[in-house]
């Protein structure tokens, strides 16, 4: 029988109930406890597809070809795991199916309500998730933060499920603050208290308090808490600021969290293998040479836009015993400045990540003719990679006026063009070219020597390609597409022989990349910028 583990959240929202969640399970994991994932989004969105960077930072996507929320990323890359559709649950999805059940009679003329037909169709999803795999101990985080009106039946839900289960087999996990006032210098307890007494009024009491700190809890805030929460005082965690988040499970496990978790679910531990994950975060703190890239995008002020590639980053950096220091250039001040593009003759690399629209893209293609006319190591993510086409065709294949049809539709020369399949579509969410498909790539380039291999598979997300009218020019004209489709159709990665290192995906290859089996690609950039400083 699956056991469950309910992350909840209080106080404000974007305390890392997401890493805690992952941390949670890699501690189970090990343990030798089976575990899997999953999301509960309250919000009416069927999917995070079509949310804006800037409120809810990157859309994650599984292989399957399903848009996530970015806490998915946390939970592959701590966890090690492949997730897919069936392991997130919105409030969209849950009544979008409750009225398609009404509309096709299934009630049987019954008055629909949120309870019983609303919480009852969130429990089905969520045991349908555990028979999935069968795990030890399914993982169910809940977004927002207690007291939300979208969440309640969520909440209400969760609650059923203890009363149906039993104390040993569902365990609520509460994440919360505890802010020190510079004033006073003092851990303050009260928002943590009045968040669990919301949780209590609504029916749940807390098992386990995960409290976010800027410092570690001093012992009479963990007993201060655990008297006005009615918890123990073990059942108090600090989650502290660390300098890496792949430090917050071994934070955990220190304070007993493993031992208590599984005594309270009545779960016997099969081994204890922390071996691994603590060599790769002592190898990450005792880095000390760093390597400058910058990145050039239009969401910079909100880092988590792009998360993945930042940690990406990290994993390939700390392969090579260095540490990435990152240069965000907001691309759209490039362009009301073009000065400003002298920030980037002390770089190591320049990285233009995923995104869409007009605004900045121009800031972005002047980065991308600086990293190529100055031979500084370059990577082009999606956008990045058909604005590295656009660059190429005005600069060097001399198309004055290239571009996309989807920043100019009316270009002389669309160098990038709608897909196809695309034309007729005229739902946005979900329909994009999504997921891990397989790619072909061609043997002597550089592509083949980063992958060594002639056929991979990586995850997509766009609706725009290279148009293939124009490949033969790029090709006669020194730009190589090194790996296409299976059927040829689709270009899928660029690059130019003669420079130190100039590539570019249409993939991206963000999403696979794990702490200690980075992407591929992200590893030979970074190691052709340790070079590039190397030869400075």
């Amino acid at each position: 029988m699956t056991k469950f583990i309910i992350t909840t959240g209080g106080v404000l929202s974007g305390l890392g109930k997401g890493v805690a969640t992952a941390a949670i399970g890699k501690i189970l994991q090990c343990r030798g406890i089976k575990v899997d994932v999953c999301k509960i989004d309250p919000y009416l969105n069927v999917d995070p597809g079509l949310m804006n960077p800037f409120q809810h930072g990157e859309v994650w996507v599984t292989n399957d070809g399903y848009e996530a929320d970015l806490d998915f990323g946390h939970y592959e890359r701590f966890l090690d795991v492949d997730l897919g559709k069936d392991h997130n649950i919105t409030t969209g999805m849950v009544y979008l199916t409750v009225l398609e059940s009404e509309r096709r009679g299934d009630y049987l003329g019954q008055t629909v309500q949120i309870i019983p037909h609303i919480t009852e169709e969130i429990k089905r999803q969520i045991y349908k998730i555990a028979r999935m795999k069968n795990p030890d101990v399914l993982l169910v985080e809940i977004g927002g933060t207690a007291g939300d009106i979208e969440s309640m039946p969520f909440i209400e839900s969760l609650r059923q499920m203890r009363m149906e289960n039993g104390r040993d087999n569902v365990l609520f996990v509460h994440v919360t603050l505890v802010p020190t006032l510079r004033v006073v210098g003092e851990q303050k307890t009260k928002p943590t208290q009045h968040s669990v007494k919301e949780l209590r009024g609504l029916g749940i009491q807390p098992d386990i308090l995960v409290c976010r700190s800027s410092k570690p809890l001093l012992d009479e805030t963990k007993g201060k808490i655990s008297l006005f929460c009615d918890v123990g005082k073990l059942d108090v965690l600090s989650n502290h600021d660390v300098e890496s988040v792949y430090e917050v499970p071994l934070v955990m496990e220190d304070q007993g969290a493993g031992d208590n978790i599984l005594s309270k679910l009545n779960i016997k531990e099969r081994n204890y293998d922390f071996v691994g994950w603590k060599k790769y975060i002592q190898k990450m703190k005792n880095v000390t040479e760093e390597v400058d890239i910058a990145i050039v995008g239009k969401y910079t002020d909100f880092r988590d836009s792009y998360i993945s590639i930042v940690e990406a980053l990290s994993h390939s950096s700390t392969t090579f015993n260095k540490k990435v220091k990152i240069k965000w250039v907001e691309s759209l001040e490039l362009e009301e400045n073009p000065k400003k593009i002298d920030e980037l003759k002390n770089v190591n690399g320049i990285l233009v990540p995923g995104g869409f629209g007009q605004r900045g893209s121009e800031g972005k293609i002047s980065a991308i003719n600086f990293s190529r006319t100055n031979n500084i190591p370059y990577l082009g993510i999606c956008f990045g990679f058909q604005l590295a086409a656009i660059e190429y065709a005005r600069n060097v294949l001399g198309l004055k006026g290239a571009d996309s049809t989807e920043l100019n539709p009316e270009t002389p020369y669309p160098i990038i063009d709608f897909l196809p399949e695309q034309r007729g579509i005229k739902q946005m969410g979900a329909t994009m070219r999504l997921g891990e498909l397989p790619i072909r790539i061609e043997k002597n380039t550089l592509a083949y020597k980063i992958y060594n291999k002639d056929e991979v598979g990586e995850r997509h997300r766009h609706r725009y390609e290279v148009n293939p009218d124009y490949i033969k020019d790029f090709e006669k004209n020194g730009l190589d597409f090194s790996a296409k489709s299976l059927s040829g159709r689709r270009m899928e990665i660029l690059e130019i022989p003669d420079h130190i290192h100039f590539l570019a995906t249409q993939f991206h290859p963000e999403f696979k990349s794990r702490p200690m089996k980075p992407s591929p690609v992200f590893k030979a950039f970074v190691k052709a910028a340790i070079k590039k400083k190397g030869d400075a």
